[in-house]
């Protein structure tokens, strides 16, 4: 049995992925993260924050699951995360940073869907069964935000055992 419950161990999971991006690797990104610059769960940011940095949240109104079969604990659907990215503006051009971050951030999603063809994704064996990358959305500082930012949906299709959240 794991020690922690399912959505956590994917959302660390996803996070570890993240943090993984790096110039130093064959695939050519832009920024170097590591996992103190990528937060799960973290909305609200200071100037004391690394750049370019990452936050994982989830969508505030989830999407309904597939209905199981009357006698079935396990449920089944879509789980949305947004992946929120800041980075420091360009003066020229203060959404370029962005725009390479979240290419950055697509082009891992992307790699790891295709190495886990197999239902495994992260490893969660079918316990994540898909993964879908949105288009995002790039901002310039604003009202919301002092650094040029960007939003990316994710789809996650999960299977879980509501009466085992530890399930392996």
């Amino acid at each position: 049995m794991a020690e922690e419950v399912l959505r956590v161990r994917i959302l660390e999971a996803l996070r570890n992925d993240l943090a993984s991006i790096s110039t130093g690797t064959p695939d050519r990104y832009f920024f170097d993260l590591d996992p103190a610059s990528v937060f799960v769960g973290r909305n609200i940011f200071g100037e004391k924050d690394p750049l370019p940095m990452l936050s994982i949240l989830e969508v505030p109104i989830p999407l309904d699951q597939i209905v199981p079969p009357p006698d079935s604990s396990y449920s089944n659907g879509t789980w949305e995360l947004l992946i929120q990215g800041f980075v420091k503006d360009d003066k020229e051009h203060p959404t370029r940073p962005a725009h390479r971050l979240m290419a950055d951030v697509k082009k891992k999603l992307a790699l790891t869907k295709r190495q886990n063809r197999n239902y495994n994704i992260w490893g969660m064996g079918n316990h994540v069964t898909d993964l879908r990358i949105g288009a995002g959305v790039v901002r310039p500082p604003d009202e919301v935000s002092a650094k040029a930012y960007f939003w990316l949906n994710l789809s996650l299709d999960i299977v879980e055992d509501l009466a085992d959240p530890l399930e392996d």
